[in-house]
């Protein structure tokens, strides 16, 4: 595969770290976990891009996050599904060039079920998108 200027990295974030900065405006927390969303809950105000179709729905996410600059990709435990969506999102802005605004990419560590283990807050709203406050 041709590169095109600077190959992104996929940096980690822990939950305590995301905690402290979820509020910025400029940050988008995206769930690639597929049904069990709909039944254990999602972090307050992320975007739902299910790992079984996020490759056909990749240039939809690219829209609907312009404007961020930090995106932090989770699924239940972050080991397989959130890492290799982020690579693949990351891979996508690299081939169409639209990574000016994007300058972090990140997966949470321990994933949703590490986030709810450690007692952080949990939605159970069944909105999409999530309406709670972010």
């Amino acid at each position: 595969m041709k590169r095109t200027g600077m190959s992104r990295s996929i940096s980690y974030i822990t939950g305590s770290q995301l905690l402290a900065v979820k509020r910025r405006p400029n940050i988008a927390i995206i769930d690639v976990r597929d049904d069990e969303r709909s039944y254990d809950g999602h972090i307050a105000g992320s975007l739902h891009y299910a790992s079984d179709t996020f490759p056909d729905r990749i240039s939809h996410l690219a829209q609907q996050v312009k404007g961020k600059d930090t995106l932090v990709f989770h699924c239940a435990l972050s080991q397989v599904r959130g890492p290799t969506c982020a690579r693949r999102f990351a891979n996508y802005l690299e081939e169409m060039k639209e990574d000016a605004e994007i300058k972090n990419i990140m997966v949470l560590e321990r994933g949703f079920n590490g986030w709810e283990a450690a007692g952080r807050p949990v939605c159970r709203c069944t909105s999409i998108p999530c309406k709670a406050e972010t």
